[in-house]
Formats: C-alpha cells, structure tokens, sequence
C-alpha cells in the first residue's frame, strides 16, 4: 500500500470540498447522493421497536375483545361495574379524585349501564389503533399514549384476571417516549 503524496493533517485542513479520497461528509453517501442511513439516527431500531409494541398491544387487545364480556363483563364472572361501585363506596360517594386516582380508567367517564358495550369498544379502538401501527408504521407519541390509556383503562378494572399486565405496563408507558410527536 502506497503512502498518500501530501500529509494527513494538510489534506484535512487544506480540502475546502470532499475530494475523491475523503471520506463522505455528513448526510452523504459515497456515491455524493444523500444518504437515507445516517449514521446515529437509529430510524429501524425505533420502527422494529414501535412496531413489536403495536403486535403485543394487536394481541392484548384482541384477547380483551374476545374475553373482556366473560371475565369483567356485565355477566361475568367479575363484573367490573361493581368494582367501580365498591371503589366510590369505598371513597364515599361519586366518582371523586380520590376514586378515580385509585382506579384510572376511561370507564368513569362512560355510562356504566352498556358495560359490556364500553369494554367491547376500548378493545376495538386498542385494536384499531395498533393495527394502524402495525401497517403504516406511524407510530407518534400521541397514538402510543393513547394505547398505553387504552390498555391501562382494562388493566385497572380487569381485577385478578389483569394483575399480571402491570409488570409489562412500565415497560409499555416508557416506549411513549421513543415515538416523537411529528411521525
């Protein structure tokens, strides 16, 4: 291997442009064309990241629409209605901050008379949402939080038959953070 004619350190303060010997500058590729990979960006670390999270919520929430009427249903076999009851009676009265700081969920804000409805839509909406993730690969922040609220929303009324979803919930939540907001 041959030496280079001029030194090092001239070469790299001398050259004004990339010369066909250096290296290729930053956002370009060694062809001179701009680069889709840059180097630091992890942009398919983020999507195989967001796009596994959008498969498990895909399956979470399918397995809560298939059974969320049998286990917290109105007629089943923990009826989440009367969870959030024994929670106001429990805090005196209606759904107060205290209440709803004990069991976060969407269904405080519903009408508590189609329970079976409410759940069959937060699933459908979960499942919509990470389908949507799952083909588009648009995953922003917003729609991770709004997943994350979703599920959470289930977990919390879900009783026994959820507690295992809250060791996989941190894990879940601190992915909202890897989406920014513009994608």
């Amino acid at each position: 291997m041959a030496a280079p004619e001029e030194p090092l350190r001239r070469r790299k303060v001398g050259s004004a442009g990339p010369g066909p010997g250096s290296p290729p500058g930053p956002g370009r590729d060694p062809a001179g064309c701009p680069a889709r990979l840059g180097a630091g960006t992890f942009w398919l670390t983020r999507i195989v990241l967001l796009r596994a999270l959008a498969f498990v919520y895909f399956v979470a929430f399918l397995v809560a629409f298939h059974q969320n009427k049998q286990l917290i249903g109105d007629r089943g076999l923990l009826p989440c209605r009367l969870y959030l009851r024994s929670v106001q009676q429990h805090f005196r009265g209606g759904a107060g901050w205290d209440a709803v700081s004990y069991a976060p969920t969407l269904l405080w804000l519903l009408d508590w008379s189609h329970m079976d409805s409410n759940l069959d839509a937060i699933a459908l909406l979960g499942l919509g949402v990470s389908s949507f993730i799952l083909v588009t690969g648009c995953a922003n922040m917003v729609l991770m939080a709004a997943l994350w609220v979703l599920y959470m929303s289930l977990v919390n009324v879900g009783q026994v038959w959820y507690s295992f979803a809250l060791q996989v919930s941190p894990c879940c939540s601190e992915t909202v953070f890897v989406a920014n907001l513009e994608t």
